[in-house]
This record gives structure tokens, C-alpha cells and sequence, in this order.
């Protein structure tokens, strides 16, 4: 069964996040890579949003028995085959658990501008995937 109070936990998680990355939203490229703390905080804010986005789609894959996962990017595509998700959101959600791996495993490769890109263009996705997740508990 899926547990809406865990799911909503994580929402608050993801909405703290994005709330504190829209004063990055606001810089140039120079102002935001000149402060070695705007760039950790906004890693870690991303890196929290997308472990929660993780957590709420492996929360209900392994609910609903939509069959096992290997990797963090399978769960979007598993929710995007079920069509909790559409397949656009889905690809873009996978690409931002490649991501997540590089904030972990690779931290030493990541791109400071990407991030900043990030902040700036792919945070609408994380708030449409939370739309589209309160539609599919609604039918539920």
C-alpha cells in the first residue's frame, strides 16, 4: 500500500529545497561560481531533491509491484512505462538521477555552470513530477 504520509514528507523535503534555490535563480554565472558556499549549498539542496524524488517514485514502484529496479534512472522509466508519469517527464527525471550519481560518485567532474542551469531551467520539472504524483494518489 502506499503510504501518503511518507510521500508527503518528501514533498515538504523538495518544496524547502526549491524554495531556498530560487534566490540562485536571481544570479549571473560569475556572482553564483565566485562563492564556493552558493555552489555546495545549491549541490546539496539538488542532490536532497532528486534522493527525494527517488525515494517517492522507488516508494511507489515497490508499492504497486511494478517490478524491481536495478538502477535510480529505471525508476522513472518504470514509472513512466506505467504511466504515472508521461514519457518526456519521465527522460527528464532519469537524466537528473545521472545527475545525482555524478553529485555522489563523481563530485570532483561536475560542471558548476550545470548546476546553475539546473536551478535555472529543470526545477519546473521536479514540480510537475509532484503534480503528476498527487494525480496518480488521487486515483488511487
Amino acid at each position: 500500500m502506499i503510504d501518503k504520509e511518507t510521500i508527503s514528507a518528501k514533498f515538504d523535503i523538495i518544496e524547502k529545497d526549491i524554495e531556498f534555490l530560487h534566490e540562485f535563480k536571481k544570479m549571473n554565472e560569475d556572482e553564483f561560481l565566485n562563492d564556493y558556499k552558493n555552489i555546495q549549498s545549491a549541490k546539496y539542496s539538488l542532490l536532497e531533491i532528486i534522493e527525494a524524488c527517488i525515494d517517492i517514485s522507488n516508494h511507489i514502484v515497490a508499492a504497486k509491484m511494478f517490478g524491481r529496479v536495478e538502477e535510480y534512472r529505471e525508476i522513472f522509466y518504470v514509472l513512466g512505462q506505467r504511466r504515472v508519469l508521461d514519457s518526456d517527464l519521465a527522460s527528464k527525471l532519469e537524466d537528473m538521477a545521472g545527475f545525482r550519481n555524478l553529485l555522489v560518485h563523481r563530485y570532483g567532474d561536475i560542471d558548476n555552470v550545470r548546476v546553475l542551469e539546473m536551478i535555472k531551467n529543470d526545477l519546473n520539472d521536479v514540480l510537475l513530477f509532484e503534480k503528476r504524483i498527487l494525480q496518480y494518489l488521487e486515483k488511487e
